[in-house]
Parts: structure tokens; C-alpha cells; sequence
């Protein structure tokens, strides 16, 4: 938000991804940072149905496996499971009955399902994003480190 102190600019990167880098910026590093928790393992809420819950398997054990999801983005996994299937029921309508339908005057009308699926794909592009599951997102994350990664002289101390 332009002009409110502290808020303007860029998201602040979190301490994780600074430190894997190496604190380029040689700042000091927020060490009060809240953990959340990472979720390990989670199923999906009872309200979600067909095409979201096929989502939230697939994409919910890639982000606990990665370690990106915590307790609080559930809310994200969520809402981008929940656009999904709303998506995947207005794409199917768009399909069956045409970008165009009557109207109720009898003359020709936008199909809603046109800008439901606008509308949900750009709450899946925002919330995917938050996740990390698009390419550029994904360039922004850091996951766990891999075994073997680290400091190679570590051996040598014991």
C-alpha cells in the first residue's frame, strides 16, 4: 500500500529463503519470524466435492512433501481446490451449451459460466501463486534441503 509505513515496496522475503541464499543483502535477519507449523500430512475438508477434492490430492501431499504448507495456508489450498472445481464446472457448461445462450427476453446472451470462468481462474492464478504452484512463483520458493547439501567441511570437524 503506497504511503503507509512499512508496507510499501515489496513482500519481504521470508528468513528461510534469505538465509539459503546467503543474506545477500547482509541485513539483519528477523529472528522473532512466527513458524506456523508445517502441515505434514492433511485431508480435505468435508465441503469440498469432485473435481476440487481431485486437486487437493494432487496438490496437497507436493506441498508437504516440498514443506511449504503450514497450518496457516490452508486457507489458500483451499480456495485455490474450491476455484478449481467451480472452474471445471462453468468450463464444462461453457462447453455443452456455447459461449452464447438465450437470454430471457429470448434474444442472445453472454453465458454466466463465461465469467465464471474468469472469475475463477483468476482466483486460482492468485492463490496458486501464494502456494507456489505456477513457474514463476515456484522460482521464488526454496524447499527443504537436499541430502548431501551443506557444508562440505562439516565432516572433517565431526
Amino acid at each position: 500500500m503506497p504511503g503507509v509505513a512499512g508496507r510499501s515496496g515489496r513482500r519481504a522475503k521470508p528468513v528461510a529463503k534469505k538465509e539459503a541464499a546467503g543474506n545477500p543483502g547482509k541485513r539483519q535477519l528477523n529472528t522473532q519470524e512466527p513458524d506456523f507449523g508445517l502441515v505434514t500430512n492433511v485431508e480435505p475438508p468435508e465441503w469440498l466435492d469432485g473435481e476440487a477434492v481431485d486437486m487437493w490430492e494432487r496438490v496437497a501431499p507436493l506441498l508437504c512433501k516440498q514443506k511449504i504448507l503450514q497450518f496457516t495456508d490452508l486457507h489458500n489450498l483451499e480456495i485455490f481446490c474450491a476455484a478449481y472445481g467451480n472452474w471445471r464446472r462453468a468450463q464444462d457448461e461453457l462447453v455443452r451449451n456455447g459461449p452464447v445462450v438465450s437470454g430471457s427476453q429470448g434474444g442472445p446472451v453472454k453465458n454466466p459460466a463465461a465469467t465464471v470462468v474468469k472469475e475463477a481462474a483468476g482466483q486460482m492464478a492468485t492463490f496458486g501463486a501464494m502456494l507456489g504452484l505456477d513457474p514463476s512463483s515456484r522460482q521464488r520458493l526454496i524447499g527443504p534441503k537436499k541430502k548431501g547439501e551443506g557444508n562440505p567441511f562439516a565432516a572433517l570437524l565431526g
